[in-house]
C-alpha cells in the first residue's frame, strides 16, 4: 500500500511582487517616441498578473504600480517588457490598473489604465458517495474520466468471483457509470502483449465518443462510443506501461511513462521525445499557450527511491527542466495557465515566476492535483486525503478518508469531482457532487 503518513512542514512568508524595490528616480526626458502600454495577462481571485511593454525607455527606471488611482507599489524596472505580479487582491471586485513613471517630468509618462475583474471563489458544499469493487486478490483503480454526470470511466484491474462463485482469474479492467448503476468492462487488446484484458492504467476522454486507455502491456485502445481499437505500435518502444495520457485530441496526445519515456502521436505515427532523464515520468498536463503551441508540464521521480526529481516543460516538444528545489518527493503536476503551476508529492506547492511556495494543508503524500480553474483546485492522496481549494481557502474533506487506502487518481470536470484508488485489497470511486 502506498502511502506516506507525515513530512516536515516548511512556511514561506507572502510575496506581493516578484520585482526589486528602489526608492530611485528617472530624471531623464523621455523621448517624443517613447511607448508604454499595460495589459492584462491573467487573474485569480486573489491575484493579477499585467503585462508591461514599453519602447525607448531608459533602463532602469522607477515606476509606480497604481491600483485603483493610489499608488501600491514602486520598483525598479531593469527591461523594456515585464510581467508584473499583485496578490492580496479580493475575490469578484474590480480593479483599475496603471503604471506611471516615477520622474521629475510633468507630466509623467503613464500606460493606459487596465479594469481587472477578480474571479468569484467556487463553492465548498459536496455531496458523496462511495462504491467499492472486488471479491478477490487485490483490485485497484488507477485512473479515472468524466464526459458528464452519467457518463464516467475509471480504470485499473478489478477481480471478482464467476458465476459459481469461485475466484475468476481474469480481471475486469474498466468500470463505467451510466447514470444509474456501474458496469464493469473488460476492454480487449489484441493480445500484443500476450494478454487480452490486461489492466489498464491511464485514461483521457475528450467526449463521449473520442477516448483513450492505456494497458500496462503497453497498447493504447481507443472508443469512438461503440467499437474499441487497439495500437500495438508502442510496445518495443515502451519499458511497460503509459503511465499517464494528456493531449487535444486523439490525432494530437502525449503518453509518459518509465526511464524518462514521453512519446507523441499526431494521428498517424508515434515520435519519442527525449527527456533527458531515466526517472519514472508519473504525470503530464498540458494547455495550449497564447501561440497555439502545446506548452506541457511532466512529474519524474522513481518513487520511494528518496533520489532524484525533476519536472520537466515541454514547448514544441522541445524539453527543458523547471527548479525544483524542494528536496521533496515530486509526483504529479497540473496549471490551467502559464503563470502558476502546481506541483505535489511530499505537500503541495505552487510556483510564480521562480519562486515555490507550499500549501500547507496536508501531512500526507499527494498523489494528484487537478482543477477547473484556478478558482477550483483538487487534491488527492495518501489514506483519502481529499482537499478542494475554491480561488480563497481550501477545505479538506474528511468524511471521504480512507482506513487503509489511498486515491491514487482523481479529476474533477464543471461540478462533479471523482478519486479512485485502492481500499484494503478492493478498488473504490468516491464521486462528489
Amino acid at each position: 500500500m502506498l502511502k506516506i503518513k507525515s513530512f516536515h512542514l516548511f512556511f514561506f512568508f507572502p510575496i506581493v511582487l516578484f520585482l526589486q524595490f528602489t526608492t530611485s528616480c528617472n530624471t531623464t526626458e523621455p523621448p517624443s517616441n517613447q511607448t508604454l502600454t499595460l495589459k492584462l495577462a491573467d487573474v485569480s481571485c486573489t491575484e493579477a498578473w499585467l503585462q508591461l511593454t514599453t519602447s525607448n525607455l531608459q533602463l532602469p527606471a522607477a515606476i509606480n504600480i497604481l491600483k485603483n488611482n493610489s499608488v501600491t507599489q514602486t520598483f525598479s524596472l531593469s527591461t523594456q517588457d515585464s510581467l508584473l505580479y499583485i496578490d492580496s487582491l479580493m475575490p469578484n471586485q474590480s480593479y483599475k490598473f496603471k503604471v506611471v513613471i516615477n520622474t521629475t517630468n510633468n507630466p509623467q509618462p503613464t500606460t493606459n489604465e487596465v479594469l481587472a475583474q477578480t474571479m468569484d471563489t467556487t463553492s465548498h458544499n459536496f455531496t458523496w458517495q462511495t462504491f467499492e469493487f472486488g471479491q478477490h486478490s487485490s483490485s485497484v483503480l488507477y485512473d479515472v474520466a468524466i464526459i458528464d454526470e452519467n457518463n464516467i470511466w475509471a480504470v485499473g484491474e478489478i477481480y471478482m468471483n464467476d458465476s459459481l462463485g469461485n475466484p475468476d482469474p481474469t480481471s475486469y479492467n474498466a468500470v463505467h457509470w451510466n447514470g444509474i448503476k456501474w458496469e464493469l468492462k473488460r476492454i480487449k487488446t489484441n493480445a500484443c502483449g500476450g494478454v487480452i484484458y490486461p489492466p489498464i492504467k491511464a485514461i483521457f476522454a475528450f467526449s463521449s465518443n473520442d477516448i483513450l486507455f492505456a494497458h500496462i502491456d503497453g497498447s493504447i485502445s481507443h472508443f469512438n462510443g461503440v467499437d474499441f481499437t487497439n495500437d500495438c505500435s508502442l510496445i518495443t518502444q515502451l519499458n511497460g506501461s503509459a503511465n499517464k495520457i494528456w493531449g487535444i485530441s486523439k490525432n494530437d496526445f502525449y503518453v509518459v511513462s518509465g526511464n524518462g519515456f514521453i512519446a507523441h502521436y499526431n494521428g498517424s505515427s508515434w515520435t519519442k521525445i527525449e527527456s533527458g532523464t531515466v526517472l519514472n515520468i508519473n504525470d503530464i498536463w498540458g494547455v495550449k499557450d497564447d501561440t497555439g503551441n502545446n506548452l506541457i508540464y511532466c512529474s519524474a521521480y522513481d518513487f520511494g527511491s528518496g533520489g532524484e526529481k525533476k519536472l520537466l516543460k515541454m514547448e514544441k516538444n522541445k524539453i527543458g527542466e523547471v527548479n525544483w528545489a524542494q528536496n521533496k518527493e515530486l509526483y504529479t503536476c497540473w496549471f490551467n495557465t502559464p503563470h502558476k503551476l502546481y506541483a505535489g508529492g511530499e505537500g503541495l506547492f505552487y510556483k510564480i515566476y521562480e519562486n515555490w511556495k507550499e500549501e500547507v494543508i496536508s501531512h500526507y503524500f499527494i498523489f494528484r492535483v487537478r482543477g477547473n480553474g484556478l478558482n477550483d483546485i483538487w487534491t488527492s492522496g495518501g489514506f483519502g486525503f481529499a482537499a478542494h481549494f475554491n480561488g480563497n481557502s481550501w477545505k479538506i474533506f474528511n468524511e471521504i478518508s480512507l482506513v487503509d487506502g489511498n486515491y491514487i487518481g482523481l479529476t474533477v470536470k464543471q461540478n462533479i469531482v471523482t478519486l479512485v484508488g485502492q481500499e484494503t485489497r478492493k478498488a473504490v470511486i468516491t464521486i462528489g457532487k
